[in-house]
């Protein structure tokens, strides 16, 4: 298990070393004036030569390089000079709203996904069946954002409009602040991105369990006597969970490195949503930190995938 863990650490290394290389060649490499890019379209000669000075930019191509990873290896994703502060705090105070939002969404869609699909699997042909494929079908070709908009529209508009305001336009409340205004401002979102996901994780945990359900070892299991409900759940969803948990893995390592769709339907200004402003502001030091930032997340996601599996599934540590 160690050596396993050692290879799949060493090799989540090398793409984010491949990965800084391509963001240093796309952000200091390809511009023609790097301090003016970073600086922003206002920015003043006095900040340009500041920028200058700081990345070093009068250095070596590969010392700037260098520079530049050492940085991001000790937190230092650079300096956000539209806001007057790190991008590391940017990071810090958008990243709670992102991990609630994506926390929250994947209890919701693993729940609902996993337990749809192992229904559909056992009544197979059924109407249960068909109905929760429909859902599953339906709920796959929605939009996120209208999604979002349909539910704003008729559980915040109409209900306020009807005297029961309970659910929030949007807007984001700290935890520590208030937890039940935060539970509150969380639902919409919550629901918006597990009904979409949801669906994918149905239609992957219904084909995975009817092959798992017509192996030898199912057959064996049953002809012992044992109750049907064990079968399924400890015998069969055992084994077909492997797709689920790669899915999985790598849904969330996306969410975690931001949401957009869900945060700016919702004004949330998690890490999606501050992206989008970014790129709107052509805000270079932020978008290259939260591309940093999402990258990391995504391949540490790999990495707890891979584990997941030596856990799963045994024969994975031979390999």
């Amino acid at each position: 298990m160690l050596w396993f863990l050692l290879r799949r650490t060493f090799l989540g290394a090398l793409v984010l070393w491949l990965i800084t290389m391509g963001v240093f060649a796309l952000f200091f490499v390809t511009p023609n004036n790097v301090a003016r890019s970073l600086a922003g379209r206002q920015a003043t000669p006095e900040t340009i030569q500041l920028v200058e000075a700081r990345l070093g930019l009068d250095q070596p191509i590969w010392k700037q390089y260098l520079d530049f990873v050492r940085n991001a290896l000790h937190g230092d994703l650079g300096y956000d000079y539209y806001h007057q502060q790190p991008v590391t705090e940017i990071i810090v105070a958008a990243l709670p709203i992102t991990v609630s939002l994506a926390v929250g969404a994947a209890v919701l869609w693993m729940l609902l996904g996993v337990t749809n699909g192992v229904i559909s699997a056992v009544r197979s042909g059924s109407f249960a069946d068909r109905a929760l494929t429909t859902f599953a079908l339906f709920f796959y070709s929605m939009p996120t954002f209208l999604l979002g908009l349909l539910l704003l529209y008729f559980l915040y508009f109409q209900l306020t409009l009807s005297g029961y305001p309970f659910f929030p336009p949007g807007g984001y409340v700290p935890f520590t602040d208030d937890p039940y205004e935060w539970t509150r401002h969380m639902v919409l979102p919550w629901v918006t991105l597990a009904l979409v996901l949801a669906a994918t994780y149905t239609r992957l945990t219904r084909g995975s369990m009817l092959d798992v359900l017509g192996e030898d070892y199912i057959r064996t299991a049953r002809s012992k006597g044992l109750r049907e409900s064990r079968v399924v759940v400890v015998h069969g969803l055992r084994s077909a969970l492997t797709p689920v948990v790669t899915q999985f893995g790598i849904d969330l390592g996306q969410l975690v490195g931001g949401v957009v769709v869900t945060e700016t339907v919702f004004s949330m200004p998690g890490l999606g949503k501050t992206a989008i402003d970014a790129i709107n502001r052509q805000d270079l030091p932020v978008i290259l930190g939260i591309v940093l930032f999402a990258s990391a997340a995504v391949v540490v996601a790999n990495i707890l995938v891979d584990l997941a599996y030596a856990m799963l599934d045994p024969r994975v540590r031979l390999h």
